[in-house]
């Protein structure tokens, strides 16, 4: 038997070599952006590593901004500059709408509006969230609850400075972030400043879950091998989702008990409004429990831990930054003043501070790589774009594009103080939020949150690393996921100014 294993193996091994080069000639012939030259089998899921982010960022300085390479056996397309971006959504946007849907998002892409191909029940639910939850005059509606929680933030971190309690600043800007996001949909608080085990928890899951989806996953490599699930990372996405799912069936089965609130003075919540949406049996957004769940799911997960994490870096960068630090606070003080609260609508006269944000949305994108995939074949600069290739854009690396950003590493929220750039999806250059059609409908709750939250924090502490930290510097490690975020939580101890 050795002896015929051993006869057999030179032919094995020429047919495997055969394979592959007739595999390399018809990836050349098929006209594909420039990318490294995929090996057998694996193609180039050896030079990922465990932060693709910036791997990707560091080919694309090889290979240029729109690069193609093969994962496994799928065939994937980076875009790593505003230039070519402005290709894929904006002049093309319908034909990369769709997106790239990890596996170990499961049953949940069937009802997420983040993972839902456009089409018309995709249409109806971003209607909604449009007008009932993110519209300027809902908004302006819910101003006193905002204001509401950040005063309840301030009087916490007041109260750990009385203690000598270092803020754990992630953990309280994303309990902040839940709540303001709850009230604004149940009428209630989910978790609490003061309960550290129960706020954690839910961070934990939230943090756990945009983790496992944004994870390298054997069944998204080899497609045909999915039904397996051989990492298990489906099956942990499910469980994490049922943990929300229980919350949200609760507040929901509760509501239901109480009946409707149309008897009632006080504004319509969210789920107020779902639930009587939902009672027309509207065919075209089919608004059944499964639907709502995938909502909320999507809701909090986007919008807690992308605002919070935000928040976390941005105290990070300015700690680190004493000069910077120092002209935030000296705005606040001369805008703002001593009074007790800063408004929303006094955000328009402090451009540091917005130059702060968006310095902090360009180095810590949340999203660090948009997840697009081609519905059909296309010519893009001369190149091939397979029908249902994914498309990958860089966001990370287009906020550490040294052809548009000078010292691309260094944080210098002076940049923004003489340019017009914003980052609402119309200057491609800075698109944290995304761009086109499937720009993050929660945006405008996360600037206007974002910033009077930082605001409140600056204004009211003074803020000083640890001994141990102020020697050895902050860790800006990040841990990679669908969001990207600190991997070393940041602690800091404040004194009321």
């Amino acid at each position: 038997m050795a002896t015929l294993i051993l006869g057999w193996l030179p032919w094995l091994l020429v047919s495997a070599l055969t394979l592959y080069l007739l595999d390399l000639i018809v990836h050349s012939r098929r006209r594909l952006p420039p990318g490294p030259c995929p090996l057998p089998l694996i193609g180039s899921l050896h030079l990922l590593g465990d932060q693709p982010h910036r791997s990707l960022a560091g080919l694309a300085e090889r290979y240029g901004p729109l690069m193609s390479l093969r994962l496994g056996a799928v065939t994937n397309v980076v875009v790593s500059s505003a230039d070519v971006v402005r290709e894929f959504v904006q002049k093309h946007d319908a034909v990369f709408s769709d997106r790239s849907i990890p596996d170990s998002i499961g049953d949940h892409r069937k009802n997420s509006i983040v993972f839902m191909n456009p089409g018309p029940r995709w249409r109806a639910l971003r209607r909604i969230m449009a007008t009932e939850l993110f519209s300027p005059h809902r908004l302006d509606a819910l101003h006193e609850l905002r204001q509401e929680k950040v005063a309840e933030l301030v009087n916490h971190v007041a109260r750990l400075a009385r203690e000598g309690t270092p803020v754990d600043v992630g953990r309280v800007a994303f309990t902040t972030s839940v709540n303001l996001l709850s009230r604004t949909i149940f009428s209630c608080d989910l978790t609490s400043l003061d309960d550290h085990g129960a706020s954690k928890e839910f961070q934990h899951v939230i943090a756990d879950m945009l983790e496992v989806a944004g994870s390298p996953n054997f069944s998204d490599f080899y497609p045909a091998f999915a039904a397996v699930d051989l990492q298990g990372l489906r099956r942990q996405g499910a469980r994490l989702l049922s943990q929300l799912h229980r919350l949200f069936d609760a507040e929901m089965d509760q509501r239901k008990l109480c009946g409707t609130r149309d008897d009632r003075k006080e504004k319509d919540d969210f789920l107020e409004v779902l639930l009587r949406l939902g009672a027309r049996d509207d065919d075209m957004t089919g608004l059944d429990g499964d639907t709502l769940r995938s909502l909320f799911s999507d809701l909090f997960a986007a919008g807690s831990d992308t605002s919070s994490s935000t928040m976390e870096w941005a105290m990070a960068e300015l700690l680190k930054n004493r000069v910077q630090l120092a002209k935030a606070c000296d705005e606040l003080v001369h805008v703002v003043g001593s009074k007790g609260r800063i408004e929303e609508s006094e955000i328009v006269r402090l451009p540091y501070l917005q130059a702060v944000v968006k310095e902090t949305l360009r180095l810590h994108p949340p999203a660090p790589l948009i997840l697009r995939r081609a519905k059909m074949e296309m010519q893009i600069r001369g190149y091939t774009i397979p029908k249902g290739a994914k498309i990958l854009i860089n966001v990370w690396a287009m906020g550490r594009d040294k052809h548009i950003w000078p010292e691309p590493d260094k944080f210098m929220p002076e940049r923004f103080l003489d340019r017009t750039i914003d980052f609402r999806g119309g200057d491609l250059e800075l698109i944290p939020f995304g761009a086109g059609r499937r720009i993050c409908p929660g945006m405008p709750l996360a600037i206007r949150m974002v910033h009077v939250v930082l605001a409140s924090l600056l204004m009211h502490f003074k803020w000083r690393l640890p001994d141990e930290v102020e020697q050895n510097g902050i860790d800006m490690t990040e841990r990679f996921g669908l969001t990207l975020v600190k991997a070393i939580p940041l602690s800091a101890l404040v004194t009321p100014t």
